[in-house]
C-alpha cells in the first residue's frame, strides 16, 4: 500500500473533533444572534482562583471562544490567597445578577477551598459545567438539565459517526464525576447497553472487547490497547496526557492509537478529537441556560 493510500485510509477512520466543534460553534453563533435580536445577550462569568498556568490557558481559550460566538464574557480573577467565603460571596453575587446566564468556576481550586461547597453554591440554572448535584441527579433521571460539556461533546461525535445509538453496547472506562458517570448516563439515555469499567473491574479487557463503542476516560497514557477493542468498534479517547518520548514532550490519549487504529471503524485522535468539543459544548450550554432563564424553548441538539 502506498503512503498516500495508507494516509487516506487513516484519515477515513478519524473522527474530526475540530470540524464537528466548528459546526456546534456555528449553530451557537446563529442562536446567539437570534437571541440578541430579541434583546437577550447571553453572558458567561468565569471565575479563576489562583495563578495555575494550565487554568489560565483554559480560561483564556474559553473567553476567546465566547467572544467569537457573540457571548459576553466576564472574567473574575481572584488571588490564590482568597478565602472560601470570598469565593462564595462572588458566586452569590453572580447568582443574583440576572444579566449573567452561566457561571463557570475553573478547577482545580487552591487546596484550602472546598471544591464541592463552591460547585454546590452555583445556581443550577446557571451551572454551565453541569456539576451541581441537582443537574447530576436530573441527568440520571433523564430530565432536560445542563450536562457536563465533555460527555455531551462525546455524544455529539458518536451520533454524527453512528447515527442512532439504540441497542449498541457501550463500554465506559473510568467512573469520574466529570466524565465517566455522566457519559454512562447519556449513553443509557440514548438506549445503549452500558458497562462501566474501573480499577476494581475483573477481566476488563474481555468486557471491553464486547463493546460496539469504547469511551476511554481514565487519565493513564495509552492504557487501552488492541487487547481492549473489538474489530469495528468506535473508540472515543477522552484522555489527554503529556509524556516525554524520544527527548520530546507530546500529548497522547488514554488509547494506544497505533495499536487500536487498525481495529477501530472510527477513532478520535489526540489532540484534535474530544478536546475541541468541550469548549464548544460550554458555549452551547451557556446559550441553553440563557434560553431557559428567559422562558425560550431549548434548541434541538
Amino acid at each position: 500500500m502506498s503512503s498516500a493510500v495508507a494516509n487516506k485510509a487513516v484519515e477515513s477512520k478519524l473522527i474530526d473533533g475540530k470540524a464537528v466543534s466548528a459546526q456546534v460553534l456555528a449553530e451557537v453563533t446563529a442562536d446567539v444572534a437570534a437571541l440578541k435580536a430579541e434583546g437577550i445577550e447571553p453572558a458567561l462569568a468565569v471565575v479563576l482562583v489562583g495563578e495555575d498556568p494550565a487554568s489560565q490557558v483554559y480560561v483564556r481559550n474559553k473567553v476567546l471562544r465566547a467572544g467569537e460566538v457573540g457571548i459576553r464574557s466576564l472574567e473574575h480573577r481572584l488571588p490564590a490567597t482568597s478565602t472560601q467565603d470570598e469565593v462564595l460571596a462572588l458566586i452569590d453575587e453572580l447568582n443574583r445578577d440576572a444579566s449573567v446566564n452561566g457561571i463557570l468556576v475553573q478547577l482545580p481550586l487552591p487546596w484550602h477551598i472546598n471544591e464541592t461547597a463552591v460547585l454546590q453554591a452555583i445556581d443550577p440554572i446557571k451551572d454551565v459545567d453541569g456539576f451541581h448535584s441537582e443537574n447530576v441527579g436530573g441527568l440520571s433521571q433523564g430530565r432536560d438539565v445542563l450536562t457536563p460539556c465533555t460527555p455531551a461533546g462525546c455524544m455529539r461525535l458518536l451520533k454524527q459517526t453512528l447515527g442512532d445509538l439504540s441497542g449498541k453496547h457501550a463500554v465506559v472506562v473510568g467512573r469520574s464525576n466529570i466524565v465517566g458517570k455522566p457519559m454512562a448516563a447519556l449513553l443509557l439515555a440514548a438506549d445503549c447497553t452500558v458497562t462501566v469499567l474501573h480499577s476494581r473491574s475483573k477481566n476488563p479487557q474481555a468486557l471491553s472487547r464486547q463493546a460496539d463503542i469504547v469511551v476511554a476516560a481514565v487519565g493513564r497514557p495509552r492504557m487501552i490497547d488492541a487487547e481492549w477493542i473489538k474489530p469495528g468498534a468506535v473508540v472515543i479517547d477522552v484522555g489527554i496526557n503529556r509524556i516525554e518520548e524520544d527527548g520530546k514532550s507530546r500529548l497522547v490519549g488514554d488509547v494506544d492509537f497505533a495499536s487500536v487504529l487498525p481495529l477501530a471503524s472510527a477513532i478520535t485522535p489526540v489532540p484534535g478529537g474530544v478536546g475541541p468539543m468541550t469548549i464548544a459544548l460550554l458555549m452551547q450550554n451557556t446559550v441553553t441556560a440563557a434560553r431557559q432563564q428567559h422562558g425560550k424553548p431549548t434548541q434541538a441538539q
